[in-house]
């Protein structure tokens, strides 16, 4: 089962109309304007989406994904593991939100270790996100690439030891602008990592 880069957000509950558009203040003395304003608001919507939609596949974001740091569900796990032991030393009670949260990353992190020190933990997963975040390889017509931040939490995620390169393009499709060699190096500093950690 394939999973997400964690963004730690609530969805907003449908409001009871169940429209995506809300209305706004009607002008005074031209009920006809009014009316038709709804509608020219839904139209705009309609073509604002359709210019632009989100894919992951191809890398296109919408502009809350524009300078954000992109963490992993195993990066997530470790800050969550510490500020719960800090609200248990401070007597207080945690959130349903973050323990649901907690129970996710747990659930799906498989970088993780009991007997290593944290530490030690939180900087074996920061060493390997910088050296992905910094990997790059360069094209035959010279143009050189490098891994989204949404690349590189989806690969600390999705990827295991025995994770072969058909897979990972399979995982992750925007991969597929890299050479096979070059997945395979990503890989392998995916699996140098995960092996330290769990040994």
């Amino acid at each position: 089962t394939s999973q997400s880069p964690t963004t730690m957000e609530t969805a907003n509950p449908p409001s009871e109309t169940g429209t995506g558009v809300s209305n706004g203040p009607s002008n005074q003395g031209t009920s006809s304007g009014g009316d038709a304003a709804a509608p020219a608001a839904a139209a705009a919507a309609a073509a604002n989406q359709q210019q632009f939609q989100e894919n992951a596949a191809e890398l296109r974001f919408g502009p809350e994904f524009d300078d954000i740091h992109i963490l992993s569900n195993a990066q997530v796990a470790v800050i969550l593991q510490v500020s719960a032991k800090s609200a248990v030393n401070r007597d207080e009670e945690l959130h349903e939100v973050y323990r649901k949260t907690q129970k996710y990353v747990d659930r799906f992190n498989t970088m993780n270790n009991a007997e290593k020190d944290y530490q030690e933990l939180v900087n074996e997963l920061d060493n390997l996100q910088d050296a992905l975040t910094t990997f790059r390889k360069e094209t035959e017509e010279g143009e050189e690439m490098e891994l989204h931040g949404s690349e590189v939490a989806a690969l600390m995620n999705l990827v295991a030891t025995d994770t072969m390169v058909e897979e990972a393009v399979a995982l992750i499709p925007s991969l597929s602008r890299f050479p096979e060699a070059a997945i395979d190096e990503i890989l392998d500093l995916i699996r140098s990592t995960m092996i330290r950690i769990v040994s």
